[in-house]
């Protein structure tokens, strides 16, 4: 049989780290790609603005055609204009000036044109801005179209003037460094405060697990509420509630081995008085029917004595919650007819008409699901029980009852004997209980663990009159009628 695989015990605070840890450490390079995104777009305003300026400005100095030349634009750009274009030693500017029919008035030949449709480019004074490639080198390109007032001019001209983009990468890096260089060091830090405070959170978990570890094994006092944080008070009442049902369990231990000793006490010192009075009377030659008489009490205190622990192996396996997970099926007819045959003899010695009512053909009756161990030990239980109070004479009845429509199952044992007081009807179920005004000998067992099978099959018993009295005889007794109830679908559910 194969071994089932550990499940490896996982850690509260590590989870909760890596639950705060993780999308932290996730987002960081979403931000540093959204800073370096904006840094670009706050690098490229200003240079942008100077190139729109500076575009302006030698569309400014565009003249009138010479006379006489209609197709051709002059370029007055003073030089030190001209000079300007020339100045920076850091980045290449470019300029371009064009005709209507796209032949080069001024500048650099090797400026691209841009695209000639009217809806993508501005005219009167609107520029427009595009990235190109020149000489394997990436420039920004601002383009203005414009329109000179006079009518022998041409109609449309292009400005261009482009820039190299060394200055915009230096500054996007600057600001990326001003920007993410804080953020490595506040990083590490926020790991640690979230470390120390994750762990300052949990400290209380901490505590209550030394406050636990540190009580008496006897010690199932309630755990103080008040002194845990909000979000543990629920955690610590179910503990409480725990502890609460584990004393009242422990308790009942307690009192019934309590009652188990001392019900156990009255047989076996019997056994020990009868033992040396018979010892007595062999030693001093006595009469042999006085060593029979005690030989025979020896006989019935084993014999009580011998039920006795009987019937506490049998509360010890009504009260086997690991044994109540492994259901059989098994049939109530079947279980009923057995026990009515074994309690025959019994039944004869005592002149009771002990009888069976209910379907013959066990295969009738729909079949249950449960321990049928215990419940042969409750039909034994409530058949004893009823044979004990039961004078000479007198009847008892097992009956097993199907549901026309296959719900339930009834089973009762009816008996006339002097019945049970309505009063304690409902006491004669806890252990070493006796009915006021009865002398049976028994042991008091045999009704609670009636009730602990019924409660583990999740069936119902009630206890009544088997018949209503009139008074006056003798032989008008009430009777008793137990009577359980198995709900089938609930009972097959339960496996």
């Amino acid at each position: 049989m194969s071994k089932a695989p550990t499940r490896e015990q996982r850690s509260l605070f590590g989870e909760i780290l890596d639950w705060m840890l993780v999308p932290l450490l996730l987002l960081w390079p979403m931000s540093a790609a959204l800073t370096w995104l904006v840094a670009q777009n706050i690098a490229a305003r200003p240079y942008d603005r100077d190139l729109a300026q500076l575009t302006r400005m030698i569309a400014r100095q565009m003249a009138t055609p010479e006379a006489g030349n209609s197709h051709q634009g002059r370029l007055r750009l003073p030089e030190p204009a001209a000079a300007l274009l020339r100045s920076d030693d850091v980045d290449r500017v470019y300029f371009q000036v064009r005709g209507e029919q796209g032949e080069l008035l001024a500048g650099d030949a090797e400026l691209p044109v841009p695209d000639a449709d009217p809806a993508t480019q501005g005219l009167d004074g609107e520029v427009q801005f595009r990235d190109e490639t020149i000489l394997n080198e990436t420039v920004r390109v601002a383009s203005l179209r414009l329109q000179p007032g006079e009518a022998d001019a041409p109609r449309v001209v292009l400005v261009q003037v482009a820039e190299t983009m060394e200055k915009r990468s230096r500054l996007t890096t600057e600001i990326i460094k001003g920007v993410l260089l804080p953020q490595y060091v506040i990083l590490p830090v926020a790991v640690l405060l979230v470390w120390f405070a994750l762990a300052r959170g949990i400290a209380p978990l901490n505590q209550l697990q030394q406050r636990i570890q540190r009580r008496e094994s006897q010690d199932l006092s309630p755990i103080d509420e008040h002194d845990v944080p909000e979000e543990v008070a629920p955690l610590v009442r179910a503990i409480n509630e725990v502890l609460s049902r584990l004393d009242e369990s422990l308790s009942s231990q307690k009192h019934f081995l309590a009652d188990a000793a001392h019900q156990l006490k009255t047989p076996l010192a019997g056994l020990r008085t009868q033992a040396e009075l018979a010892q007595r009377e062999i030693d001093a030659g006595g009469d042999p029917h006085s060593v029979k008489r005690s030989l025979q009490q020896i006989a019935r205190s084993s014999q009580r004595a011998a039920h006795m622990v009987n019937q506490l192996l049998a509360m010890a396996r009504a009260e086997d919650k690991e044994q109540a997970r492994r259901p059989q099926e098994f049939n109530l007819v079947r279980l009923a007819t057995d026990t009515v045959q074994d309690f025959v003899p019994r039944a004869l010695d005592k002149h009771i008409d002990l009888g069976y009512e209910g379907p013959e053909n066990r295969d009738t009756v729909a079949r249950l699901h449960g321990q049928p161990l215990l419940v042969r030990e409750m039909i034994r239980n409530l058949v004893d029980n009823a044979l004990q109070y039961t004078p000479e004479g007198g009847t008892v009845t097992v009956r097993v009852t199907p549901d026309p429509f296959g719900q339930v199952l009834v089973l009762q044992v009816e008996d006339n004997g002097p019945g049970i007081p309505e009063a304690e009807r409902e006491l004669v179920f806890q252990p070493f209980y006796r009915a006021l005004g009865t002398n049976v000998d028994g042991s008091g067992l045999g009704l609670a663990i009636v009730k602990e099978v019924v409660d583990q099959h999740g069936a119902e018993i009630t206890v009544d009159a088997a018949r209503k009295t009139t008074g006056g005889s003798s032989s008008d007794r009430p009777g008793t009628v137990f009577t359980v109830r198995f709900l089938v679908a609930q009972v097959q559910a339960a496996s």
